[in-house]
């Protein structure tokens, strides 16, 4: 009997646990371990953060999917992996009581997504209190309450500065701070607020609006090619957000985010409520060798993130034009039962060209490999754990570069007079190789579009992926 254990009820982790519990937990044990006994589809918590959904309508419990799909579960956090002995387990503790427990296995899937940095940044993060986040469900309605205070204000006739994006040179997840920004501009009209009481700000890493870590955009329009960085500009434009591009916040105050941007230069950004995304490092546990020695390094890299099978430590020039930089089956090179999902694998580079400003502080951001891409990588690793158990041999992959994927930044919630941006990229990573333009991607299939029709079609993925991530009838026939 096989033992597969799964750490991580995130995109990756919980897609990953479906299809292998499905095919293989009526016959073998497989075992779900995470921090909390709810599965939460961060997408939406942008709604969430500006008062427009409850929080529980983004979750729901996970024993249940579980105990359909033959999966045990452990609600605790995983603290040391033992990845040299005969019988290789994981020490998880349970919630709560703070019990110890020993889970095996023969298969091992790490797909914990980030630990959120906020110390990366002096004065970051709600558990100073400087500044807001909307990475978490607590972390939303915090946000929330604090941008309700703000409406508030604004009625009484007080001019609010509301400043929303990365918190960190380093930070990825552009696309979420940019559809927060545009929910909160689109909400202020909308609980009649004059527009003139609100300076909306997006400050970030980017060196280019609408880089999202993936290097920008590009799209065909009638033989016009237009760029991420025009099409979010018109936007901004629009919505009457004033970006302020390629700069590392590196201190928050009370009222004051403190940067450096591109060109080495000091300069500060004053505010009345901050929603700033932190860094996001690898999930800390300990890898513990036969003879109680540190093998760390054998698994994750210096981040936290687990070392999978892609080429590592070659210059961005070589890694951005090989495709093959990129893993295809997410599987350690030294451990070859240890698979990693999500953000919890180690990229071989950045996707976005790196950059270093005179200061020596890093200002580009990292790689996004959340939502779409997460659920993808989640499936590729579950269908070769089952072929592994039934087959003896893997017969599934999919790198980032061969990856599509899908983003519906939402711009204000209203099926009536809401809006969202629609952005196509295919491949997610550029291949040069398949793709031999300037961009490096399918230009017919990469495509950019806003409107209404993306509103509706942000809900309906909301609506059916907690159909799906609940284990309900036809999941498997949702695409990822």
């Amino acid at each position: 009997m096989a033992k597969v254990v799964v750490i991580g009820a995130g995109f990756a982790g919980h897609t990953a646990a479906m299809y292998i519990g499905d095919a293989l937990g009526r016959d073998h044990d497989v075992t779900m371990i995470n921090m909390s006994d709810r599965f939460l589809y961060v997408p939406s918590l942008i709604w969430v953060g500006v008062g427009r959904m409850d929080a529980n309508t983004t979750r729901f419990p996970l024993k249940p999917v579980y105990d359909k799909l033959n999966v045990n579960f452990v609600h605790g956090k995983a603290t040391e992996i033992h990845p040299d002995l005969e019988d290789q387990y994981v020490i998880a503790e349970k919630k709560g009581s703070g019990e110890t427990v020993r889970v095996d296995y023969d298969y091992l899937v790490v797909a914990t997504g980030p630990k959120l940095d906020f110390d990366a940044t002096p004065g970051l993060g709600p558990h100073i209190g400087h500044s807001f986040s909307v990475c978490t469900a607590g972390h939303a309605v915090e946000s929330r309450d604090k941008y309700l205070e703000a409406v508030a204000r604004m009625k009484k006739g007080e001019k609010q500065k509301m400043v929303i994006g990365t918190g960190h040179g380093s930070a990825t997840c552009q696309g979420a701070a940019f559809e927060y920004v545009a929910n909160i501009a689109k909400d202020i009209v909308r609980r009649g607020v004059d527009p003139s009481m609100a300076e909306v700000v997006f400050l970030s890493n980017e060196r280019e609006l609408g880089d999202f870590g993936v290097r920008g955009v590009h799209v065909n329009k009638g033989g016009k090619v237009i760029s991420s960085a025009d099409f979010m500009g018109a936007a901004f434009k629009e919505y009457g957000i004033t970006p302020q591009i390629g700069r590392a916040v590196k201190q928050v105050d009370k009222g004051v985010a403190y940067w450096e941007d591109v060109d080495g230069n000091d300069g500060e950004t004053t505010f009345d409520f901050a929603m700033l995304i932190p860094k996001f490092s690898g999930m800390p546990m300990k890898y513990i060798g036969k003879d109680g020695q540190d093998v760390s390094s054998q698994v994750v890299n210096a981040g936290g993130f687990v070392i999978v099978d892609g080429k590592y430590g070659r210059p961005y020039e070589v890694t951005y034009k090989d495709p093959d930089s990129w893993p295809a089956v997410y599987q350690n090179p030294n451990y070859g039962n240890i698979f990693a999902a999500g953000i919890a694998f180690a990229p071989p580079g950045p996707i976005s060209e790196p950059y270093i400003n005179p200061n020596g502080t890093p200002i580009s951001p990292a790689p996004p490999r959340t939502g779409m891409v997460s659920g993808v990588i989640g499936r590729v690793v579950g269908m070769n754990i089952i072929d592994l158990v039934k087959k003896g041999r893997m017969t599934h992959s999919e790198r980032m570069t061969e990856m599509f994927a899908a983003c519906l930044a939402s711009m204000g919630d209203s099926l009536w007079d809401g809006s969202a941006a629609s952005i196509i990229v295919y491949p997610v990573v550029p291949d040069f190789r398949a793709y031999p333009n300037e961009e490096g991607r399918d230009m017919f299939v990469t495509d950019m579009e806003m409107g209404l029709s993306g509103a509706w079609m942000k809900r309906m993925v909301h609506t059916t992926f907690m159909h799906k991530f609940q284990g309900r009838i036809g999941w498997k026939l949702i695409p990822e």
